[in-house]
C-alpha cells in the first residue's frame, strides 16, 4: 500500500489514495480487486469465482457478505468446486438444499479481518496449528509451510491459499483451491 506518512508531534498520519491502494491488491480471476468495495462487489468480477457467486446468491448470503463485517472469506475457485464429487454443486444449488448450501458457504467465513501475517502469528502462538471457528459453526485448522497457508476442514480435506490478503472494505478474501466441508 502506498502511504505518505507525515510525522506531526510524534503522531504518524497515513494518507492513502484509493488508486494506489487498489494497485496493491492482487488481481483475482482476471479482475482488479478494490479495497474500497465489499466482498460481494469484488467477487462478482472474478472469472474464477462464478460458482461461488452463484452459490452465495442461491443461499441468500449477498446482503450478509455485503454488510459491515469484518469477514475473512476463504473463497474457493470454480476449479475447487469442480473437484467435488460429480453432481454435488448442482444438488447444493437446489432450493430444497438451501440450508446445507448455507452451512457449506458459512464454513468458509470467519467473523474477523485476518490477513495472512496475523493467521501465521496465531498458528505460531498455538504451536503450529490454529483452530479457526467459522460463522457456520465449523472449526477449521490453519497451518503454514513457508509462505503457503493451508486450511483443513472438519473432514480432513486441505485447501491451499493460492492468493492471500485481498483487502476488502468489510474484510479480506483468501482464494483457496478446495471447497471446505462441514463434518456432517
Amino acid at each position: 500500500m502506498l502511504r505518505n506518512t507525515l510525522l506531526t508531534a510524534g503522531t504518524a498520519i497515513a494518507l492513502t489514495t484509493g488508486a494506489a491502494f487498489a494497485q496493491e491488491n492482487p488481481m483475482v480471476g482476471g479482475a482488479p480487486m478494490y479495497a474500497d468495495k465489499n466482498i460481494v462487489e469484488n467477487a462478482v468480477n472474478s472469472e474464477d469465482h462464478t460458482t461461488l457467486v452463484a452459490a452465495v446468491k442461491a443461499a441468500g448470503l449477498v446482503e450478509t457478505l455485503s454488510g459491515d463485517g469484518p469477514f475473512t472469506v476463504f473463497a474457493p475457485t470454480n476449479a475447487a468446486f469442480d473437484n467435488l464429487q460429480a453432481g454435488t454443486v448442482e444438488d447444493l444449488l437446489k432450493p430444497e438444499n438451501k440450508d446445507m448450501l448455507t452451512k457449506v458457504l458459512t464454513c468458509h467465513v470467519v467473523s474477523a479481518d485476518a490477513m495472512s501475517d496475523a493467521i501465521k502469528g496465531m498458528i505460531d502462538d498455538d504451536g503450529g496449528k490454529h483452530p479457526v471457528p467459522t460463522v457456520g459453526g465449523c472449526t477449521l485448522q490453519a497451518t503454514y509451510d513457508g509462505d503457503e497457508i493451508m486450511i483443513e476442514d472438519e473432514r480432513g480435506r486441505v485447501a491451499n491459499v493460492t492468493i492471500a490478503d485481498v483487502d476488502q472494505s468489510n474484510g479480506v478474501i483468501h482464494v483457496i483451491d478446495e471447497v471446505l466441508l462441514p463434518a456432517m
